[in-house]
């Protein structure tokens, strides 16, 4: 599915996974399992998992992490595809 596809189907997507000061580790395994049921997750990035990274660095390591790729990041959101 192609890149533009995939964000119209993210922007009516609810935010189900939020990584917070605990960062990404905490939310792998439950950011995987969303990906095996719905390959399309939204994440939210709460101020202060950011800790002098940015967002885009985030979203890539729980991509990395979870087999998934980065469709977007957008403010302090990104969407996650597999």
């Amino acid at each position: 599915m192609d890149t533009q596809a995939l964000r119209k189907r993210a922007h009516d997507l609810d935010v189900t996974v939020w990584v917070g000061k605990g960062g990404v580790d905490p939310v792998v395994d439950e950011c995987g399992d969303q990906l095996a049921n719905e390959n399309l997750v939204k994440v939210k990035f709460l101020r202060s998992a950011q800790g002098g990274t940015d967002v885009e660095t985030l979203a890539a390591d729980l991509a990395e992490r979870t087999d998934a790729t980065v469709v977007e990041t957008r403010g302090n959101t990104a969407v996650l595809h597999r």
